[in-house]
C-alpha cells in the first residue's frame, strides 16, 4: 500500500517575489491526512485558504497564480514541483504576500529545504488518477496530449527561433528519472521584453541570481546554464508543477510541445471534463511498483 505524506515540521524560506520584487516569504506547515495543499495569506488574517487546485487558478501571464475572491497568491509552480518531488500529499503553504519568493528560479531551494527536514507516511492511502483514454489540446502551435500509462510520465519539447536554445527535448519517467535531472534548472528570460515587462508591473525582482538571462544571441548568466538543455528541464519542471495542481497522482503518458502554464491548466481541465477519460484508483502494492519502477526512497530519487 502506497500512503500520502505530509512534512515532518514547519520551514520557512524567504527571499524576493519574482513580479513585485519585494521581500516574500513562505512557511511549510504538516498538514492532516485527506487535507491537501491549501495555500493561506498571512497578510490578510481570517481569509480562507485556497486550495491547489487547477480549477482555482485565475492567471497563468509569466506564472501559475491561484485565486479565490480578491486574494491571489501567484509563482507557486516551483514549490509545487518540489512538493511533487517529495511526494508530499498534504501541507498548508503560508505566504506572507501575494507570491511565493522566487529564491534561485528554480525548485533546488525547496527541495533542499523538504530534504532536511524530512517526510512522514500518515495512515491514509493514496489515490491515483488513471488515463482511460486519449485527451488532447491544441493552443496555436502549443499542443498537450495524455494517453492512457501505467506509469506518470512526460515528453517535453521546445522550439525557440535562438541560437542558444533551438529545439530541445527532454523525457521524464516518474521513478526512472531522479527528481535533480530538472529540480534545479532555473526560469529564463530574454533582455528585450525586460523593460516591457516592468512596464507591465512584471519581473520587478528578475536578476541573474534567479532566472537564466539571454540577449539576441548569448546567456548571459557568469556561470552560464547548469544543464545544457536547462530551458526544455525547466519547462519540464513547471509542468510536474502545474500538474500537481490536479490535486491527485496521475497515471498517464503527457507529451508536450511548446507548453506553458496555460495549456498545462487546459489540460487537466480537458481531462476532468469528462469522468469517461480517467477512473480512480488505490496506489496498491502493484500500481505502486508501476509508478515508481522501483522500491528506492524519495530521498534517494532526489540524489544530489
Amino acid at each position: 500500500m502506497n500512503f500520502q505524506r505530509t512534512i515532518k515540521k514547519a520551514v520557512t524560506l524567504t527571499g524576493i517575489g519574482l513580479h513585485l520584487g519585494t521581500e516574500a516569504s513562505v512557511t511549510l506547515k504538516p498538514a492532516a491526512a485527506n487535507q491537501g495543499i491549501l495555500f493561506q495569506r498571512l497578510d490578510h488574517p481570517g481569509s480562507l485558504p485556497i486550495e491547489a487546485n487547477f480549477r482555482n487558478v485565475v492567471n497563468t501571464q509569466m506564472a501559475t497564480t491561484l485565486g479565490k475572491g480578491s486574494l491571489t497568491i501567484s509563482t507557486i509552480e516551483h514549490l509545487m514541483a518540489a512538493l511533487h518531488g517529495f511526494e508530499i500529499d498534504n501541507l498548508l503553504i503560508e505566504v506572507s504576500g501575494p507570491e511565493v519568493p522566487i529564491l534561485d528560479g528554480s525548485s533546488l531551494p525547496f527541495c533542499e529545504a523538504l530534504k532536511k527536514i524530512g517526510t512522514v507516511s500518515q495512515s491514509a492511502p493514496r489515490t491515483a488518477l488513471a488515463i482511460k483514454r486519449r485527451v488532447e489540446v491544441k493552443l496555436a502551435e502549443k499542443w498537450a496530449v495524455v494517453e492512457p500509462s501505467k506509469k506518470f510520465e512526460i515528453r517535453a519539447s521546445i522550439d525557440w527561433d535562438h541560437p542558444s536554445i533551438g529545439y530541445q527535448e527532454f523525457h521524464y519517467v516518474e521513478g526512472q528519472t531522479p527528481f535533480s535531472e530538472i529540480s534545479a534548472a532555473r526560469t529564463f528570460g530574454f533582455l528585450r521584453d525586460v523593460e516591457a515587462l516592468k512596464k507591465m508591473g512584471l519581473v520587478l525582482g528578475g536578476s541573474l541570481d534567479n532566472a537564466v538571462v539571454l540577449d539576441s544571441a548569448l546567456v548571459l548568466n557568469p556561470d552560464g546554464l547548469r544543464y545544457p538543455d536547462e530551458f526544455v528541464r525547466h519547462k519540464t519542471l513547471d509542468a510536474l508543477g502545474d500538474f500537481k495542481l490536479s490535486g491527485i497522482q496521475i497515471l498517464g503518458s503527457f507529451k508536450l510541445h511548446r507548453a506553458g502554464h496555460d495549456l498545462h491548466r487546459s489540460i487537466l481541465a480537458e481531462v476532468f471534463k469528462d469522468p469517461a477519460n480517467y477512473e480512480i484508483v488505490t496506489l496498491d502494492a502493484e500500481a505502486d511498483e508501476a509508478l515508481m519502477a522501483s522500491e528506492i526512497s524519495v530521498a534517494a530519487r532526489f540524489a544530489v
